[in-house]
């Protein structure tokens, strides 16, 4: 089984897109206990599809194939759930909030109530999916942020995801819709300008708000391992996550795609030629002296 596929433009710029979370090849060995629909429930649904167009516009798009619920690259390889485990793991662990939450390295909970497994896990499937899943993914994020990064002297990323609608209201400076919480139809994340400058963040932000989108920063989601292992503003390298509203294009219940489905996904493509022409304009003519 193919772990993941890399499309590449013909003549490339400094711009890779990634999405690792909306595999949906199912490994044989998964070995879930929970309704095959609820686990979908996990998947970034049609994310691969509405960024579909990058390597039309110059840009690299790296796209897991294997389910974040089998194991989740967008998170720490030491972000192990302890309750998942049926042995003592061998390594050194740190795990997160979001381990103890059930969504780590390993998913535990579908949602809350929902559980993945009616079993543990033993220390040598886990290592398995690490080494030929989790490991693979990121050296092929790597690969081909460090050429980018290594032919231009900078490279732009952006971590494609989508959100559902129940998670996309901001926790901070609510603008309010008909006297109610309005919640995000996209969200920025540079972990605080750690992994992107605030620059093209910004003005990333300012092109989806002139296509009457409500863009939050940072808020509900501020970026995860894609973006902290590889983001480096100072060295060129900027990363910076990006969350999509589900509903803005599907329904989250049935999981089908809604008639808005095509404006979304044009209105994506439009981010990508903007985010092209961007790392373009960045790119200046080497001093001689």
């Amino acid at each position: 089984m193919s772990v993941f596929s890399i499309l590449k433009p013909q003549n490339s710029i400094p711009l890779v897109f990634d999405s690792p979370h909306s595999g949906r090849n199912y490994p044989d060995d998964f070995g879930y206990g929970c309704d095959f629909k609820n686990l979908r429930l996990a998947e970034d649904h049609y994310v691969d599809e509405l960024f579909a167009n990058a390597p039309g516009h110059g840009a690299s798009f790296l796209q897991a194939l294997f389910p974040r619920s089998y194991i989740d690259p967008n998170r720490a390889e030491n972000d192990i759930d302890l309750n998942l485990l049926a042995g003592d793991w061998p390594e050194d662990i740190i795990p997160s909030a979001r381990a103890d939450a059930g969504i780590g390295l390993v998913r535990r909970l579908v949602r809350p109530g929902i559980a993945v497994y009616d079993r543990t896990l033993s220390i040598t499937e886990i290592q398995a999916r690490i080494e030929h899943y989790y490991r693979p993914y990121h050296a092929a994020l790597k690969e081909l942020l460090d050429a980018a990064h290594y032919n231009f002297g900078m490279v732009y990323h952006i971590n494609c995801h989508s959100m559902p609608h129940e998670t996309a209201r901001p926790k901070r400076g609510l603008t309010l819709l008909g006297g109610q919480p309005r919640h995000a139809d996209f969200t920025l994340g540079n972990r605080d300008g750690a992994t992107a400058s605030v620059l093209f963040t910004h003005d990333v932000r300012a092109f989806l708000q002139g296509l009457g989108y409500y863009v939050t920063i940072n808020d509900p989601f501020k970026g995860v391992e894609c973006v902290e292992r590889y983001g480096a503003p100072a060295r060129g390298r900027h990363s910076l996550q990006l969350e999509v509203n589900k509903s803005l294009y599907m329904d989250e219940e049935t999981g089908e795609k809604s008639a808005n489905f095509p404006k979304v996904q044009a209105d994506i493509t439009a981010l990508i030629r903007f985010c092209a022409d961007y790392a373009r304009a960045q790119l200046k003519p080497m001093a001689a002296d």
